[in-house]
């Protein structure tokens, strides 16, 4: 393995030089099959073990994909408008709620004591666009459910400060749609 990282320390400094995910993980990949795991391993356990050794010995690293990205109020009203599958969430309380909300909202209070149970429950193949009123509470929302394994969370930059200064739609009063729940096993 050490022969592999000296062999490819040019491109191991290429690696780190570079903010190409892509070309990281296509330059780590010929590593790989230099250090003799070839892409028919059978034994994806294996595989992904002589990967992580060979970054380690190449002097690599990955940043983790993160948790979840920040939306301007336009990609967020896009979303909203045109992913069937998407769900608003909001995570003020409900008297922030009723002051005003973005139609068809969910709301899930995350100064509730039994938010993360709440979320936890919530179906993981939604796309989950989130926000509170500044965009502080629902990006610790957005990292929280990046945590318990929800992969498409979005979370709307300036909350609904930023929504409504764009012009974006806001309802008054009006109760919260139902959260989707995580289906159940049978």
């Amino acid at each position: 393995m050490g022969q592999t990282a000296i062999a490819f320390g040019g491109l191991a400094g290429f690696i780190t030089a570079t903010d190409s995910i892509a070309m990281k993980h296509l330059v780590l990949s010929l590593i790989v099959v230099a250090a003799g795991v070839t892409p028919a391993v059978a034994d994806v356990a294996a595989a992904k073990k002589a990967t992580a050794e060979a970054a380690q010995a190449a002097n690599l690293s990955f940043p983790e994909r993160p948790a979840y990205r920040n939306f301007t109020p336009q990609q967020f009203d896009l979303a909203r408008t045109r992913n069937t599958n998407a769900v608003v969430l909001d995570v003020r309380t409900p008297d922030e709620f009723v002051e005003g909300h973005i139609p068809g909202a969910v709301l899930i209070d995350f100064k509730a004591p039994d938010f993360k149970q709440k979320v936890g429950q919530l179906d993981h193949d939604k796309l989950y666009l989130v926000h509170c009123a500044a965009g502080g509470r629902s990006a610790k929302a957005a990292e929280l459910m990046g945590s318990l394994g929800f992969e498409r969370v979005f979370n709307l930059e300036g909350g609904m400060k930023a929504w409504t200064a764009a012009g974006k739609p806001v309802e008054k009063n009006g109760a919260p749609r139902p959260a989707p729940l995580a289906p159940t096993a049978k």
